[in-house]
């Protein structure tokens, strides 16, 4: 059957079709390059997303990604570098640069963004973090939880400051963890929060991506990718900042040489129609997990229609069009 739908928005995404944001040697043009391949999986907004790094290697990547003149682009998602740095929470991010969080430090970055950070995931237990977050809150700046391995009161701490998502909730963790009281828990019966996953059938496995939305509940649900450079290419060999990354025949994305994940080769699309299959649920109700929640959420305006051939029992989802109204133009799959 063929059916139509806003505009799919994705929160948080490292690179795409072979481009790395977190390289300073991409350039603006590179990444306009695969902006017609991401909008045909249709994603017509989204955060590029930059990771734990220096100020400098920052500073360069927000620049180029500031030159990209295209509507697609609503903001950017600094994830880190207020992190744990202890493995397992801190997943591929690198040691060296993950840091105590610092007013100055966020100051200079969103001076180098031109302002255009949008949202900040940090660990909510690392010094300086609960000032950060009221901070942040006070401007407008969406707060995120992740790569932590705070307490539950301290989460709760959080949230008092103005936490108000879970950055890919059940990953970014450690391993090995209290069946209860834990991070994790506290962070889904949390009504203030909403939460993002990564469905990609290796972040989370099916039944804890139904438990995980029926306790969010759809309406605090947002689907998001953590795709890489990997996404929308074959499996092989990728970088995502300095970190070697290797992609399997099954699309898992590991940090060489470890177990740790190092985000997806997820698609958007793909995220829905895995959303389906895990939960049960109709493509109508996942749906606004992936175009209306996340725009809700960050504020961006929803961009466009897509136009898809979906076969319910198949459980196969096919883009046909995608229209994007802030460029007037249509992208054909």
């Amino acid at each position: 059957m063929r059916i139509e739908f806003p505009g799919l928005v994705d929160i948080q995404v490292n690179g795409f079709g072979g481009v790395d944001f977190n390289s300073p040697d991409v350039s603006a043009d590179r990444i306009r390059e695969i902006l017609p391949a991401l909008r045909a999986t249709g994603v017509t907004r989204f955060l590029p997303t930059l990771i734990t790094g220096s100020l400098d290697r920052f500073a360069t990547c927000a620049r180029t990604i500031n030159a990209v003149d295209d509507p697609a682009i609503a903001g950017i998602h600094m994830e880190g570098p207020y992190i744990s740095p202890n493995d397992g929470p801190r997943g591929a991010h690198p040691r060296a640069h993950a840091i105590d969080a610092s007013l100055d430090d966020l100051r200079r970055r969103q001076d180098a963004a031109a302002g255009r950070i949008v949202l900040v995931t940090l660990a909510p237990e690392i010094p300086g973090a609960l000032a950060m977050i009221e901070y942040l809150a006070d401007r407008g700046i969406r707060v995120a939880l992740g790569h932590s391995e705070a307490s539950p009161e301290i989460i709760r701490d959080a949230i008092r400051a103005g936490a108000t998502l879970s950055t890919h909730l059940g990953n970014g963790c450690a391993a090995m963890l209290p069946r209860h009281p834990n991070l994790i828990w506290e962070q889904l019966a949390a009504d203030e929060l909403y939460a993002s996953f990564i469905v990609d059938g290796h972040h989370l496995p099916p039944s804890t991506v139904k438990v995980a939305v029926r306790a969010k509940s759809p309406q605090r649900t947002i689907l998001t990718t953590d795709a890489m450079a990997a996404a929308g290419c074959p499996p092989g060999s990728y970088r995502i900042g300095d970190a070697d990354v290797d992609v399997g025949a099954d699309r898992r994305v590991s940090l060489r040489g470890t177990p740790y994940l190092a985000g997806s080769a997820l698609t958007m699309a793909e995220s829905v129609v895995n959303t389906v299959r895990f939960t049960g649920m109709p493509m109508d109700d996942v749906l606004p997990m992936a175009s209306t929640v996340p725009a809700t959420y960050t504020g961006i305006e929803l961009d466009g229609t897509v136009s898809a051939d979906w076969n319910p029992e198949r459980l196969e989802l096919q883009i046909i069009d995608v229209v994007s109204n802030a460029r007037g133009a249509h992208t054909s799959c």
